[in-house]
């Protein structure tokens, strides 16, 4: 441990790694330290602040298993969201850029977490780990697959073909679009994806907007009628127009079966 270390940190790091904690509450040094209500508090604000222990919300502590050299100390990615989801009684998955990344759609290497969850919305950062936590309904959270990071903790990463979706639903927040009509056209081609695969989860995650762009993307490679009737039955109405890549200019071909604008540019 630190040299630096006071006693009653010291105490409380010797409390919980011979205990085995990951975590700790208000409440709980109490009886074990002897520590008053205000005590307590002061300590957990102290050693939060000197990033020994990292705080998850006010009164919940991730505590390290040992601390390292030179004293300063952040949960793993995997600790941290699972800890603040498992304590919100909510579900999540990781998307967009860390799907991106994961999947070789885009090299750039997120330096936060985005979670779409059906608890909390925001930014925040537990240790040093920086989360964006993007609140949905519970019918928007699925088609994921579980992710093992070499510490054996387990995260919950959307699928390919729902990272596909998500770039063209989410294009706004993602900055994902046209790039994400090359990535399902890659993907398709390379047999990663398959399109009944696509097409069920557009079905499933994807709003009127993205069944459009989608749809027409599928209808100029060829996809099959079958699949492409299920896409056309979801649409509720092709009376507005709406372009296929947003942000650019609204001119090109209308593919009135889609209300869609094609205006991608060569």
């Amino acid at each position: 441990m630190s040299a630096n270390l006071g006693k009653l940190e010291a105490a409380l790091l010797a409390y919980v790694q011979m205990r085995n904690l990951r975590k700790v509450s208000t409440g709980d040094l109490r009886g074990p330290l002897q520590l008053s209500p205000k005590q307590e508090s002061s300590l957990f604000d102290r050693m939060s602040r000197r990033k020994i222990i990292a705080q998850v919300r006010r009164g919940l502590y991730l505590v390290p298993s040992q601390l390292p050299l030179g004293g300063l100390w952040s949960p793993s990615e995997a600790l941290a969201i699972n800890t603040l989801m498992d304590d919100q009684k909510g579900r999540y998955q990781l998307g967009g850029p860390n799907a991106f990344h994961r999947y070789g759609f885009d090299q750039q290497l997120p330096v936060r977490l985005y979670v779409y969850n059906n608890r909390l919305y925001g930014d925040r950062v537990i240790g040093s780990v920086a989360l964006t936590l993007i609140k949905v309904a519970d019918e928007r959270l699925g088609g994921t697959e579980k992710m093992t990071t070499p510490e054996g903790d387990v995260l919950l990463m959307a699928s390919r073909a729902r990272t596909l979706v998500d770039a063209v639903r989410d294009w706004s927040r993602f900055d994902s679009l046209p790039r994400g009509f090359d990535w399902i056209r890659g993907e398709l081609a390379a047999g990663r994806v398959e399109v009944g695969e696509l097409v069920g989860t557009v079905l499933q995650f994807g709003n009127q907007g993205t069944l459009r762009r989608i749809g027409a993307l599928l209808d100029g490679l060829g996809v099959s009628e079958l699949l492409l009737k299920k896409i056309e039955r979801r649409l509720r109405s092709k009376k507005s127009q709406i372009p296929f890549v947003p942000g650019l200019a609204s001119r090109g071909k209308l593919l009135r079966r889609w209300g869609v604008v094609f205006n991608e540019q060569a």
